[in-house]
């Protein structure tokens, strides 16, 4: 039946053309975007997922950021630590040669002077951002000292940062307050290190820092005279060969932590490349596929435009019976 009132082809071309018009328009918003999922309307359930990701990524950066600061105090540590050793293996050489008959004690004890002076100065530079691990100033051992290195979420969606942890007690060289806190200001027993120690302690000690709190070495200063016996020079060279150990230790585990640093950034670096990809592949736009369906929606647009056209039309030709 055909009826002028009611154009039923011109309404079904008119929905198709709706229909076609809808599917551009999120297809063109894809394609300016770059987004297949741009908002919660598009996928609730991969726009909720992509969100909380970008936002773990972005505290993963600041985890990098951490870390490099991290890597900053670890290497100033170390590379005093590392000019340290060998100023003390060079006061240890003095001592050996202070072993020596005929030799001037007083002379020497002028190099040891200055060198103890570079100690001093090397401990107290040390320092990145305000944190010095070579030298204490406190009256406490400064402890253990927490690197940001990980940023983790649970299955439960319970987040956790995980640390690297840096025991900055056993790198103090100088205690400045409290001198039985460094390596080199506190007493170290010569007889027990004697494999024919008395059993009496023979407490020497490398640095004095004239500090008046905290608890003062009660020992000898290293230090020569003109009647400074052989038997105490061997003892110094103890007391300065177990500080030299102690601070090869404390070298070789900032190595290590630096080493961890290193692996840990090179991992966050990969692990947020490997985030960025996964979110990608939820919500980002196939820039092939969505020209390729704009082309064929624009076509279908033409066609829709034509039958609506056409459609309309068909009211004009019924004029034409009642001429």
């Amino acid at each position: 039946m055909t009826s002028i009132m009611t154009n039923a082809s011109a309404m079904s071309a008119l929905q198709t053309l709706r229909s076609i018009n809808s599917d551009m328009e999120t297809t063109q918003a894809s394609i300016s975007s770059g987004y297949k999922v741009s908002s919660a309307a598009d996928n609730s359930a991969y726009w909720s997922i992509a969100t909380t990701m970008r936002s773990d990524n972005k505290a993963l950066s600041t985890v990098q950021d951490a870390l490099g600061l991290g890597a900053a105090k670890v290497d100033v540590a170390y590379t005093g630590m590392e000019s340290a050793i060998d100023v003390v293996s060079e006061i240890k050489a003095k001592l050996v040669a202070a072993r020596e008959p005929g030799v001037d004690k007083t002379k020497i004890d002028k190099e040891l002077t200055e060198l103890k002076n570079q100690l001093q100065s090397v401990a107290e530079s040390a320092s990145f951002s305000g944190e010095n691990w070579l030298n204490n100033s406190e009256t406490t051992a400064s402890g253990t000292k927490n690197i940001v290195g990980g940023f983790n979420r649970d299955s439960a969606g319970l987040v956790k940062l995980t640390t690297l942890d840096v025991n900055t007690t056993s790198t103090t060289l100088i205690g400045a307050a409290n001198e039985s806190l460094g390596i080199l200001t506190k007493d170290i027993d010569a007889d027990a290190l004697d494999a024919n120690g008395t059993g009496t302690a023979r407490n020497y000690f490398l640095i004095d820092t004239g500090s008046t709190t905290g608890t003062t070495a009660s020992g000898t200063e290293i230090s020569l005279t003109s009647t400074t016996t052989d038997a105490q020079v061997e003892d110094m060279i103890r007391a300065v060969d177990s500080m030299f150990t102690q601070m090869t230790d404390a070298a070789a585990n900032l190595g290590a932590v630096n080493s961890r640093i290193s692996m840990q950034e090179d991992f966050v670096s990969n692990l947020r490349d490997s985030i960025d990809k996964g979110v990608g592949r939820l919500v980002d736009a196939d820039m092939n596929e969505e020209s390729t369906r704009l082309k064929a929606l624009q076509t279908q647009q033409q066609l829709g435009i034509q039958s609506l056209s056409i459609a309309n039309s068909s009211s004009q030709n019924i004029l034409s019976l009642f001429r």
